[in-house]
C-alpha cells in the first residue's frame, strides 16, 4: 500500500498562507496556446472539426455521429436501473423546490408623481450546457443546469458531453436531460464543445451563454470565448473542498469528505483546517485506510499529493485562511458551526455540521453544485435562477414626471458637455401638448 504524501503544516505563519492557498494549475499561456487552435478549427470547419477532435481526444469510432436522436433520449429510461431513475427524480424535485423559491415578483417603484421605474427578469433565449463525462459522467450537473433553465423559461437549450470510445454517452445523462426538457444533445466534449456552442456549427446551434464545469482546458476555452463577448456562467474548473474542523469532528467523516472531492480528478484539491494536531493525524490515517478501498484510488491519490492539512491556532484563524483560499465547497464541521458560518465571506457553497457532507449538495439537497473554483468565489456566485435571466430596467414618465427631474438632468448634461442630452429634456417641456 502506497504511503500518502499529503503534508501536515503546523501553525504556519501568515506570510506562508498565500503559498498554501495555491492551486495546481497549468500555466495560463500554455493552456491558451493549446486551446486557441481548437477554437479556430471549430469556427472554420464546423462539424468536421468536431468529429475529428472526438476521434483524436476521445477515441470515438470512425463512423462517429455526434447527434443524439430523439428516440435515444426517450429510450434512455430503459437503460438505467429503476433505483437510479427514482434517485434522479427525487433530486430533480428538490432542486426545483429550491430554485423556484428564488422567483421574485416585479414591483414598479414610484420615484415621483408620474415617474415609475421597474426591473423585469427575462430569460436568456439560448443557453448551452457542458456536462463532463470522461472518467465520471456527471448527470447530476444536467439537473443543476436544466432545472433553473426550465423554471426561467429559456427557449432553446443545447447540451454537449463527451462520448466514450464506443461513441456513446451514459444513459443517465440522457435520462436527466429528457426529464428537464432538453432535446438538443450532442456527443462532443472538451474545448471543441465550448467552441461549437459559442460559434455554432452546421449542426450545433450557437447559444448566448455557456454553462457548466470542466477541466482546465474547458475553462480556458470558456474564458477565451468570454473575451470575444460570449457570456459564460463563471470560471468553473477542477473541483476543490476545504474543511474547517474542531476536536469534536469525526476523522472518518472528514477523510470521506476529502476523498469525495479528491476522486474527481488528479487536478482536484482538498484542504483541512483544524485547531487539533491530533485530529489532523487521525484524518491522515483515515485517508490512508479509506483510499485503499476506493475504485478511483489512483486518481484520488494524485489529488491528495497536491492537497494539504493545516493546523492553526484558532477557529478564527481557520476562517480567515478559508476566506483567503475562497473554496468552491466549504464544510464547517465544528460543535457550533452557525457563528462561524456568519464569518464566511468567500465560498461557493457551505455545509454546516457533522452530518452535512459535500456530496449532499452535489446531488440532492437542492442547492446548485455548479460553483466558482480557483478562488473565483471572491467575486463570483454559483449558478442560480438569476444566472438564466437578463434583468431589464424600465421607466415610464409623464410630463409631470419629467418635470420632477428635468433640472437635474439638464444641469448634469450641460456639465458633461452633452448638449443633445439636455435638449432631449428641454424640447419636451417647451412643447405645447
Amino acid at each position: 500500500m502506497t504511503t500518502l504524501t499529503t503534508p501536515i503544516y503546523h501553525t504556519p505563519p501568515r506570510s506562508d498562507w498565500d503559498q498554501l492557498c495555491q492551486r495546481v494549475t497549468i500555466a495560463q499561456a500554455s493552456l491558451d496556446d493549446q486551446v486557441r487552435p481548437i477554437l479556430q478549427a471549430v469556427r472554420q470547419e464546423g462539424d468536421a472539426a468536431l468529429v475529428r477532435f472526438s476521434q483524436q481526444f476521445d477515441q470515438a469510432p470512425q463512423d462517429f455521429n455526434f447527434v443524439v436522436s430523439a428516440e435515444t433520449l426517450a429510450q434512455a429510461q430503459h437503460h438505467i436501473a429503476p433505483a437510479l431513475r427514482q434517485a434522479i427524480d427525487q433530486a430533480l424535485a428538490n432542486i426545483r423546490t429550491f430554485h423556484q423559491s428564488q422567483l421574485s415578483e416585479t414591483k414598479p417603484v414610484e420615484i415621483a408623481q408620474g415617474l415609475s421605474c421597474w426591473r423585469k427578469a427575462v430569460a436568456i433565449d439560448k443557453v448551452g450546457f457542458y456536462i463532463p463525462g470522461g472518467t465520471a459522467p456527471l448527470f447530476s450537473t444536467v439537473l443543476m443546469l436544466g432545472v433553473p433553465a426550465q423554471i426561467a423559461g429559456c427557449q432553446e437549450i443545447v447540451l454537449c458531453t463527451p462520448p466514450d470510445k464506443q461513441g456513446n454517452i451514459h444513459p443517465a445523462i440522457l435520462y436527466a436531460a429528457h426529464q428537464v426538457g432538453i432535446r438538443q444533445v450532442f456527443k462532443v466534449g472538451g474545448a471543441q464543445a465550448i467552441a461549437a456552442m459559442g460559434y455554432g456549427t452546421q449542426t450545433v446551434p450557437k447559444v448566448y451563454k455557456i454553462f457548466g464545469p470542466g477541466n482546465q482546458y474547458v475553462t480556458a476555452a470558456k474564458m477565451l470565448l468570454a473575451q470575444e463577448g460570449i457570456a459564460i456562467d463563471m470560471p468553473a474548473g477542477p473541483s476543490e473542498l476545504l474543511v474547517i474542523a474542531d476536536q469534536t469532528a469525526n476523522p472518518a467523516f472528514i477523510a470521506a469528505d476529502l476523498l469525495s472531492q479528491a476522486e474527481h480528478g488528479i487536478d482536484s484539491q482538498v484542504v483541512l483546517l483544524t485547531t487539533s494536531s491530533s485530529l489532523a493525524e487521525q484524518v491522515l490515517q483515515a485517508l490512508q485506510s479509506q483510499l485503499s478501498t476506493l475504485p478511483r484510488q489512483a486518481i484520488a491519490e494524485k489529488a491528495l499529493a497536491n492537497s494539504r492539512l493545516v493546523v492553526l491556532a484558532s477557529l478564527t484563524e481557520c476562517m480567515e485562511f478559508s476566506n483567503l483560499y475562497a473554496p468552491e465547497h466549504l464544510i464547517i464541521a465544528t460543535a457550533d458551526p452557525l457563528p462561524l458560518a456568519e464569518k464566511v465571506r468567500n465560498a461557493g457553497s457551505v455545509f454546516l455540521g457533522h452530518y452535512a457532507p459535500e456530496s449532499a449538495g452535489d446531488y440532492a439537497s437542492g442547492t446548485n453544485h455548479v460553483l466558482p473554483t480557483n478562488a473565483y468565489a471572491k467575486a463570483f456566485s454559483g449558478v442560480s435562477l438569476d444566472s438564466f435571466y437578463k434583468k431589464i430596467t424600465f421607466q415610464q414618465l409623464s410630463r409631470e414626471g419629467l418635470q420632477h427631474i428635468a433640472q437635474a438632468v439638464e444641469t448634469m448634461a450641460s456639465a458633461e458637455n452633452l448638449e443633445a442630452h439636455r435638449r432631449a429634456v428641454s424640447i419636451r417641456l417647451q412643447s405645447v401638448s
